[in-house]
Parts: structure tokens; C-alpha cells; sequence
């Protein structure tokens, strides 16, 4: 199936009261009015899922104390969430697929909220591990159900940029402000509040959902899913997804982390195999089983593109950003809050960026605005080169902000671009595949970077990481430069 088998959203303005005037000459169009409560419905579980990416760092010492934690509990009370978020991605994308898309949302809000509350009761470490994994299945439902939910709500392109720059911004404000709302609530009260503060937020947004997202409409095509592709899936990418965890405090050649790898790449080849039968099965069985991921949609040359831009963007922005913080704690001897006011001019973009990446989506369509933020990104990342031991604070501020700004342009730009790419019948799996691989990179990222650091030292390994981190982002820019000119070079014939 080739790109042009996926047709981009109409742009045409319809007749009728709202349409703009013929007499005289064509009048400019006003832009249309974007109904808020669809988006906070939606932004609100986005909000969720990325503040508890970031908002229990600051809770391990309380938890550590309060439940006798060992390194490796920690470990996973940390990070064990984004492994079964990153691992059940696809599943809950083709679950909203094939049930209905706020069907799954509001069973994402509902999971993740029992999950909070088992995790601020939780008695033992046992227990909030395995409550912070239910966690990561309730994000893995709700995050591709809300992307296709957007897509449904805003169905023409100004509209849909507009919505998911304010998205991509909520997001990002999670995750930047996570450390920050986590020290005040562990400080003013206690760590078991970093997960009781998801309960309100999750009620409002259940509420919102009830009452203003309406339910799309569902594909028309038929069928089962597959449980073997879908259960081989699952154990591929936690398998993948916990081998990059473990590699950094356990180092890439640890017995445990081989095994993980091993797991993850037989089962992943066994889930491509049954996705590209079942595939062709259907062409003489219509009614027969789905595929969970169908081959045809990632040889879309738009998705593919996206996926890989996706993978590229946070392997280089987060393996960085999580360099740059030990560079400020342990080079410089900033201190927890230093460094967090330190890192502020790069996560505060997000405020600048998502408005501008939306109206430069919704005026040019995603590929322009991609394309220069992926080059300012790594004119940023350049940036870090000048780091070392002793180097005044302004000097790096250009390598903050630009990185900083470059990164939610490039998020919002490649998800209006995904949602149009994708056949509403895949919306959510589409939606689902580039978050996996954003939650890939992220992983990879870190754990690679954070060897570079520990073997080559602190700033020979920031300088390392900044050269990976350029080079990632003009990948991106390369890709991005030849879909633009193969989607032409289509177009003319």
C-alpha cells in the first residue's frame, strides 16, 4: 500500500452561514473556533500519564525509608512504569481500533486511577511495583485512544494542529513541572501524595469525556484480532524496553540484560512474521484475524518517517537532558533545585514552541516546521561542545533553549502528521507505533548516553553524547527532506 493510499484530511471550507463571502471578491476566512472541552477532556490523560513519568524521582528517598527499598526496587518503582507503558502501547492501540476509542480512554483513566490509589496505599515495595506497572498499562490504553479521539474531534487540519500544539504543550508542562509538583508535595505533606493528586485530575477528565468527546465513528472493517501477535508483541518490547532499563546499572553486557535482548528480538521477529501472514491471509479471508500493526501502514512512507523521526528526537533530546543533569549535579555540584532551575529555559519552551509548531502546521502542513526545528535541535546540541568544568552559565543557554524549543516543534509537528497519514480505521495504531518509538529512543537514550558518561568521563562523555545527539537530529532532517521530496515527485506525475 503506498502513501497515496492515505488521503490527508479535506481543507475545504463548506457552504452554508459560516462560509465565507463570494460577493465582491473572496473574503480572508476567519479561522475557526476550536471547542475546548473536548481537548482538556483529552489533554487532562495525556497531563496524567507524562506527570508520572517524572514526578516520582523525587519520592525515592521517601520511599526508600518509608518501605526499606533496595537499588533494585527502586529501579523499578522508577522506571517499571514507562516498560509496561512502552510495551503495551500497540496492544491498546489496536484495542481502541477495533472497540472504540473513548471506550478504551475512559478504561485507561479508570485503570491508571485504581493504580494511583494502590500505589498511595501501597504497604510494601512488592506491592508499588506492581501497582506502578498497572499504571503503565492504564497510560498504554489511554495515550493512542486520546491521539485518535483528537483526530476525530478536529477533523480539518487547522483545527487539528491547533488542538495538538495545546496537547503537546499539557504534555510537556507534565513532564517539566513532574519534579517540581512532586518536591512540594513530598516536602508539605508526603510521598504517598505524589499518586493521590491523580485522583481529581483523572475524575475531571472522565467527566469531560462523558459529556463533550463524542464517540467516532468505528472502522467498518471486520475480524478478529490476533492474540498470538498481540501476546508476542507485549512480551518483545517490555522484554526490549526492560533490557534498556537494566543496562545502564547493570552494563550492556550483564547476563540478565543479554537475556532480555535475546527475549525481546525473537519475540518482535515472531510478531513481525504473524503480522505480515495474517496480512496476506486477508486478502482471500476479509473476515478472517487482523493484524495487530499491518505491515502495509508503516510502508506508508509518511508513518515510517514519523516513527523513525520519533525515535531519532528522543534518543538525542532525553539521552542529553539526562546528561546535562548528572553534568550540573556532579561536574558542577549544583544541587537538586539548582539543577532543576538550571534545566528550566530548556523545558520551558514547551510554552513558545507548541503554539508555533501548530500554526506552522496548520498554514504549510507538518513537514516544514519539522524540518526546521530537527536542524535547530542540532545546531543546539552543537551547542553542548563548549561544556566543560568551568564554563559560565550563559554560554550553554543556547544550547538549552534550542534544544528546548526544537523538540516539542518536532512532537507536535510529527503528531499532526501521523494523524493524517493514518486510514481512520489504524488511527490508534498509528498512534500507538510512534509513541513506541518515542518510548525506544527515550530508553535507548539514556542508557546509551549514560554509558558514554560512566566510561569516557563527564564532559568527554557530554561531549560524546552531544556529537550522537546532532547527528540524530540532522538524521531526521534528512528523512523528513526526502518524504517532502518523494511526496512532489508523486504529486507532479
Amino acid at each position: 500500500m503506498s502513501s497515496t493510499d492515505f488521503p490527508a484530511p479535506s481543507l475545504a471550507v463548506p457552504d452554508g452561514p459560516d462560509a465565507p463571502s463570494r460577493q465582491g471578491g473572496a473574503a480572508p476566512r476567519e479561522r475557526p473556533k476550536l471547542r475546548l472541552p473536548p481537548l482538556v477532556a483529552l489533554s487532562l490523560g495525556h497531563f496524567l500519564v507524562m506527570l508520572d513519568v517524572t514526578v516520582v524521582n523525587v519520592a525515592v528517598p521517601g520511599i526508600q525509608g518509608s518501605l526499606h527499598v533496595g537499588a533494585s526496587g527502586l529501579q523499578w518503582i522508577v522506571d517499571g512504569y514507562s516498560t509496561l507503558f512502552a510495551g503495551l502501547l500497540l496492544l491498546g492501540g489496536g484495542l481502541g481500533d477495533r472497540f472504540g476509542h473513548r471506550r478504551l480512554y475512559l478504561l485507561g483513566l479508570a485503570v491508571f486511577t485504581l493504580a494511583s490509589t494502590g500505589c498511595a496505599l501501597a504497604p510494601s515495595a512488592v506491592w508499588l511495583i506492581g501497582c506502578r506497572l498497572a499504571q503503565g498499562a492504564g497510560a498504554a490504553f489511554l495515550v493512542p485512544a486520546s491521539s485518535a479521539l483528537l483526530r476525530a474531534s478536529y477533523p480539518d487540519r487547522d483545527r487539528l494542529a491547533r488542538a495538538v500544539g495545546i496537547w503537546g504543550l499539557v504534555s510537556a508542562v507534565a513532564f517539566g513541572a513532574g519534579p517540581v509538583i512532586g518536591g512540594l508535595l513530598v516536602s508539605g505533606l508526603d510521598w504517598r501524595w505524589v499518586f493521590w493528586v491523580n485522583l481529581p485530575v483523572a475524575a475531571l477528565a472522565c467527566v469531560l469525556t462523558l459529556r463533550h468527546v463524542r464517540v467516532p465513528e468505528r472502522s467498518r472493517e471486520t475480524g478478529r484480532m490476533d492474540p498470538v501477535g498481540a501476546l508476542l508483541g507485549v512480551i518483545g518490547l517490555v522484554a526490549v524496553a526492560g533490557a534498556l532499563n537494566e543496562a545502564g546499572p547493570a552494563g550492556w553486557t550483564s547476563g540478565r540484560v543479554l537475556a532480555a535482548f535475546a527475549v525481546g528480538a525473537a519475540a518482535l521477529t515472531g510478531f513481525v512474521l504473524v503480522q505480515r501472514r495474517l496480512e496476506r491471509a486477508l486478502v482471500a479471508r476479509p473476515d478472517g484475524r487482523r493484524p495487530l500493526l499491518p505491515p502495509s501502514l508503516l510502508r506508508d512512507r509518511r508513518v515510517a518517517t514519523t516513527n523513525a523521526v520519533g525515535l531519532l528526537l528522543s534518543l538525542g533530546y532525553y539521552g542529553m537532558l539526562f546528561v546535562a543533569t548528572l553534568y550540573f549535579q556532579r561536574e558542577r555540584g549544583f544541587s537538586a533545585l539548582e539543577t532543576g532551575l538550571a534545566l528550566l529555559p530548556s523545558v520551558c519552551m514547551g510554552f513558545l514552541a507548541a503554539p508555533l509548531s501548530s500554526r506552522a502546521a496548520a498554514r504549510t502542513g507538518p513537514y516544514v516546521p519539522m524540518a526546521g526545528a530537527l536542524l535547530l535541535g542540532a545546531a543546539g546540541f552543537l551547542g553542548w561542545l563548549a561544556a566543560g568544568p568551568h564554563t559560565p552559565y550563559p554560554v550553554l543557554l543556547f544550547a538549552l533553549m534550542a534544544t528546548g524549543l526544537a523538540t516539542p516543534l518536532t512532537v507536535v509537528a510529527a503528531t499532526v502528521a501521523v494523524m493524517e497519514a493514518a486510514p481512520a480505521g489504524h488511527a490508534g495504531v498509528a498512534s500507538a507505533s510512534f509513541n513506541v518509538a518515542r518510548q525506544a529512543g527515550h530508553a535507548i537514550g539514556v542508557a546509551l548516553f549514560g554509558t558514554l558518561v560512566g566510561g569516557a568521563g563527564r564532559v568527554p562523555g557530554l561531549h560524546a553524547s552531544a556529537l550522537i545527539a546532532a547527528g540524530c537530529f540532522l538524521l531526521g532532517f534528512l528523512l523528513v527532506g526526502l518524504t517532502v521530496r518523494g511526496a512532489g515527485s508523486r504529486s507532479e506525475r
